[in-house]
Order: structure tokens, then C-alpha cells, then sequence
């Protein structure tokens, strides 16, 4: 397999950003179950959220020349690592992965300021940032959510 051919695979999270309806959903599909299997292990969960930050901004940049698109929609390991953010540091339950997944979501595909402003970086590091950033503030988002509700519970 040659380099492109990989990066591709990396990029594309082995193919699920082909698919033909949401890509992105599918990215944070395949980073909420990654997140599912190292969480509780907070050396590991780190060392897979940053390595695939690195990763990202190497493939998906590699890729974004080759096309020639700033963000190719096929592109899903920064939905992939957003995920992660979401989730760093935050107890694990239904309720919490339901609300995070949503949460980031709606931050990806809406990109409200600065997300959108962020998303302008050139290269691997735009597409990857404008994620990260998505992924931050819905843990922000989040963590506000379960104060209030056990504040006035």
C-alpha cells in the first residue's frame, strides 16, 4: 500500500467516510466507541487522543492537498478525535454520551463563532482544530449541564 493510499485509510477512519450519508456522524460514531473502550483508563484515553491529533493533522492535511479541497467531507478522523474532547474528563453514562454526542454534533455541522473562524486555518491543522474546538466547548456545554441539573436536583 502506498503512503496516499494510507493516509486515505487514517483519514477516511478505514473507509467510513465514504459512506454516503453523514460521513461526519460516522467519524464521531467510530471516536464515541474508541472513547467507550479506553475510558477509565486515563493514561491510555490520552495517548490515543493525542496521537490521532497528530496523526489528523498529518493525513488530512496530505489529503486536503491531493484533492485540492480545504476540508474534504470524506475526511472523518477529526470527528474521530473531536469526540474525544467531548468526553476528556467527564463520567461516562448514558445520559452523558447521549447529550456529548449531540452537543458535538450540532457544534460540527452548525459551527457557530469561533469554530467557524477556526475551521479558516490552512491544512491538516484546520480541519483538524475546527473539531477539537467543537469537541471543547461541548465539554464545556456538558459540564454546565450536569452542574445546573445536580444544583437544582
Amino acid at each position: 500500500m502506498n503512503l496516499d493510499k494510507l493516509c486515505d485509510r487514517i483519514a477516511t477512519i478505514m473507509g467510513l467516510g465514504r459512506l454516503p450519508y453523514a460521513p461526519g456522524t460516522w467519524g464521531s460514531v467510530a471516536g464515541l466507541a474508541a472513547v467507550l473502550l479506553v475510558s477509565g483508563h486515563i493514561f491510555l484515553y490520552l495517548t490515543v487522543m493525542i496521537s490521532s491529533s497528530i496523526l489528523g493533522i498529518i493525513v488530512s492535511g496530505r489529503i486536503a492537498d491531493i484533492t485540492g479541497e480545504n476540508d474534504p467531507s470524506f475526511v472523518v478522523i477529526d470527528e474521530f478525535v473531536g469526540i474525544f474532547f467531548v468526553f476528556l474528563f467527564m463520567p461516562i453514562n448514558v445520559a452523558t454520551v447521549i447529550t456529548g454526542f449531540i452537543l458535538f454534533r450540532l457544534l460540527d455541522i452548525f459551527k457557530p463563532f469561533p469554530i467557524r473562524k477556526i475551521e479558516q486555518i490552512p491544512g491538516g491543522w484546520g480541519i483538524m482544530a475546527d473539531d477539537i474546538a467543537a469537541g471543547l466547548i461541548a465539554n464545556l456545554l456538558l459540564r454546565a449541564l450536569l452542574h445546573t441539573y445536580l444544583l437544582y436536583r
